[in-house]
């Protein structure tokens, strides 16, 4: 789905972005390249999940899961008390399960998106980082 998508320097720059890499065996040297399981970006305003994706080969390993747990903190330490997603509908079911609650419905807009989305909400509690 994202292939060929391109994440640039002005919206790593306007927004916090992070990734899961694999690192090449013994670090990253000369000719050697970390392989990117997945990344997220957290926009703080308004508070939002606007990326989130995990390689294919990469999904059921959980790293999904630290992914959502890392962005909860991140909206945490920025003061946060909730993150909206508008979810790919395939997608939904994985945020359910990682503790966000439907909201609502993003109707389409064609021709950017041709179906209606879900509309999810994380509640992020006041605490200590994981």
């Amino acid at each position: 789905m994202v292939e060929g998508y391109r994440v640039g320097p002005d919206y790593i720059a306007a927004h916090r972005v992070f990734v899961a890499v694999e690192e090449a065996a013994g670090g990253a040297g000369p000719g050697e390249q970390e392989r990117v399981w997945g990344f997220y970006a957290l926009m703080v305003e308004p508070a939002e999940l606007d990326l989130m994706f995990v390689a294919d080969q990469a999904q059921g390993y959980g790293i999904g899961r630290r992914l959502v747990a890392h962005m909860r903190d991140e909206a945490r330490r920025a003061g946060l008390d909730r993150v909206r997603v508008v979810a790919h509908p395939p997608a939904e079911g994985f945020y359910r399960s990682v503790g966000a609650r439907p909201v609502g419905t993003v109707r389409a807009n064609p021709p950017a998106v041709m179906w209606d989305r879900p509309e999810l909400a994380f509640l992020v509690e006041p605490g200590e980082e994981r």
